[in-house]
């Protein structure tokens, strides 16, 4: 009986080639784009506030013209442009705020039902922090306003 015989074939790495072959992580590269990321970092505050406006402005869109697949798709794309950049903005407080709105009204199936106040107190908490100046959850007033609305996030979306 002869057993049957096997080809092993070796596919390049394309990715590999890609990236940069064999070499590790350039850590040149690396502090060039952080430094570049510090000399921006004087901008954060007013993009921040920028960011605010935006989301201050979708909830007056709410408020104006009711909640409506358009006004809370718009309210939803501010939260998760806040959620993407509060860390960045050095405001990692602001990113898990924004994280929260998010989950509130993530689903389209019933977005339409959230309740406002619970929006309006993400969007007043996160207004907040930046006018207090609260960046992070190591904070005693960050800390508390993240707890509460999450579990108030938490026991809406239970039921």
């Amino acid at each position: 009986m002869n057993k049957p015989t096997a080809e092993v074939i070796q596919v390049p790495n394309m990715l590999k080639l890609k990236v940069g072959g064999r070499g590790g992580i350039d850590m040149a590269a690396i502090a060039k784009a952080e430094a570049a990321l510090k000399s921006l970092s004087g901008n954060f505050a007013q993009w921040l506030n920028d960011e605010i406006v935006k989301l201050e402005a979708a909830r007056q869109g709410v408020r104006a013209d009711g909640l409506n697949a358009q006004t809370v798709e718009t309210l939803y794309l501010r939260a998760h442009d806040l959620k993407g950049l509060g860390a960045t903005y050095e405001f990692p407080l602001i990113t898990r705020l924004a994280a929260s709105l998010c989950k509130l009204i993530d689903d389209p199936a019933t977005r339409l039902q959230a309740p406002m106040f619970l929006v309006d107190a993400h969007i007043d908490a996160i207004k907040a922090c930046v006018r207090d100046d609260i960046k992070t959850d190591e904070h005693p007033v960050g800390r508390a306003l993240a707890l509460e609305l999450e579990g108030r996030v938490a026991e809406y979306l239970a039921g």
